[in-house]
């Protein structure tokens, strides 16, 4: 059994995760901030955390985690003209900074476990130019310098990873799926035709925390419904 620590474990990908890690007969310590979540199995614990506070309180972790998984993000997509500086710097504090700020409190509960993994979150419009995406795909190409970096620093014993994904059906991105029109149209922007589910993105991620991908580190994977690299 390894000890797993997911920030934005109450909802999406952080919740399908958190569940498929405790059925595996790991511990997970889930965090959340605006929506509280009551725990279904005792292997998942949670914790009020709000990774924008100037001081973070980890004490509720053991002093040996296998590994993090950092989940929360925004999609805020306007045209570049209506995005102040302060809306980029907003968006860089919760997923660049809130990122560093937990992997420096947790960095010696990796070293105790060894052989631990991170996992953090990009997006296709980083890769892929996509209008209206200049808030979120600045912070997330953050991300992926982060992870490239950390990869180089904290080998062998720390693996880093990246999963870069598209549009999935997650509450964060409910204002762009809530009709039916609006899924048919963004799941035809695929090469599957269809959208993302948080199962897809969470199977990625529980393989790549896990022993199974113990010669990956330093790499950003594309699981976008084939939008970065297929034009059909």
């Amino acid at each position: 059994m390894s000890n797993y620590l997911i920030i934005g474990a109450s909802s999406g990908i952080g919740k399908s995760l958190a569940g498929q890690l405790a059925a595996s007969g790991h511990q997970v310590f889930g965090t959340f901030c605006k929506n509280k979540v009551d725990s279904e199995n005792n292997l998942v614990s949670y914790n009020y955390l709000d990774v924008l506070d100037e001081n973070i309180s980890l004490d509720f972790l053991p002093d040996s985690i296998n590994g993090i998984i950092y989940c929360p993000g925004s999609i805020n997509l306007k045209p570049f003209p209506r995005i102040s500086p302060a809306d980029f710097v907003a968006d860089f504090n919760l997923q660049v900074t809130g990122a560093i700020k937990i992997i420096q409190a947790v960095l010696p509960k990796l070293k105790n476990a060894g052989n631990a993994s991170i996992i953090l979150f990009s997006t296709v419009a980083v890769q892929t130019g996509l209008p209206f995406h200049t808030q979120v795909a600045t912070s997330k190409g953050a991300i992926e310098g982060l992870t490239r970096a950390l990869a180089a620093e904290f080998a062998p014993g720390i693996r880093v990873n990246c999963i870069a994904l598209s549009l999935t059906d997650t509450p964060l991105a409910a204002s762009l799926l809530n009709t039916e029109q609006k899924r048919e149209a963004n799941a035809q922007r695929h090469p599957l035709k269809k959208i993302g589910v948080p199962q897809d993105i969470a199977n990625m991620a529980e393989f790549l925390i896990s022993e199974k991908a113990g010669w990956i580190t330093g790499q950003i994977f594309h699981v976008d419904g084939g939008m970065s690299s297929l034009k059909v």
